[in-house]
């Protein structure tokens, strides 16, 4: 039997593209689908496009401390054995939910599962394809590369069981820009993630959102992070390394 799945979605002023990030999850025609969005009251027509999805949504617009607390108050509040956050500049790809689905019911065993996206622009045209191949690589060779060199989980492509919220608890809502690798690194301790093999999701970079801008503070947030879970000072001098090189990459290719 396959698992309900909740989908959190956190918004502020995204009309532009909320109507895909809640297409792509309606499509998907999953069976007991719940998708909660949360907005921190929006000022523009992002309110408007929700209203016409009438009772296929369950929505929630109050003011919060940012898009971790938005998302924190939707995991909250969502009643599905599958839980994920799908921002709300992001989307999935036809299938996915599927995929999922059928993978936690045939591992009964996994905590949490994670596959590929494809890095857009601002119009959904693929960009960054050497960002995205380098990851997949990374991801080849275990968590001690992907989660112990840098953040190589694909964000909106990772699901994981409602139930492990009682041991961890929820995001952590003091960091701005890390905090779903900070829960990676914290869902790493119940088990190794199980593997999708295809792309799950399109992964929107503009100028607006947060991988598109202040990279560099997301950098040094990220090491911060990273430094929490380790104690190796040989780990964190490369973790700081790779961050290095990455950053000098990402100015080359902006």
């Amino acid at each position: 039997m396959l698992p309900s799945i909740s989908v959190v979605t956190p918004t502020f002023n995204q009309a532009r593209f909320i109507e895909q990030a809640v297409d792509s999850v309606r499509d998907q025609h999953y069976p007991n689908l719940e998708h909660i969005v949360y907005d921190g009251l929006s000022t523009d027509d992002t309110l408007e496009v929700l209203k016409r999805y009438g009772d296929d949504l369950v929505v929630v617009s109050e003011a919060d401390s940012g898009q971790t607390e938005a998302i924190n108050k939707g995991l909250r509040r969502a009643t599905g054995d599958v839980i994920c956050w799908l921002n709300s500049d992001d989307y999935l790809l036809p299938g996915a939910l599927q995929a999922v689905g059928e993978y936690f019911a045939a591992h009964p065993e996994a905590t949490w599962v994670t596959g590929d996206g494809v890095i857009v622009d601002v119009d959904g045209t693929p960009i960054q394809r050497p960002v995205r191949t380098y990851k997949q690589v990374l991801r080849r060779f275990g968590p001690s590369a992907y989660l112990g060199l840098a953040n190589g989980i694909v964000q909106p492509a990772t699901f994981w069981r409602r139930s492990v919220h009682d041991e961890l608890g929820y995001l952590d809502e003091s960091l701005h820009y890390t905090m779903d690798y900070d829960w990676w690194l914290r869902l790493l301790t119940t088990g190794r993630p199980g593997k999708i093999d295809r792309p799950m999701c399109g992964f929107r970079i503009h100028d607006a959102s947060k991988s598109g801008s202040l990279y560099e503070q997301m950098l040094d947030e990220d090491y911060l992070t990273f430094r929490r879970h380790t104690s190796s000072r040989a780990l964190s001098a490369a973790h700081k390394a790779h961050n290095a090189l990455i950053l000098a990459a990402y100015r080359r290719i902006k």
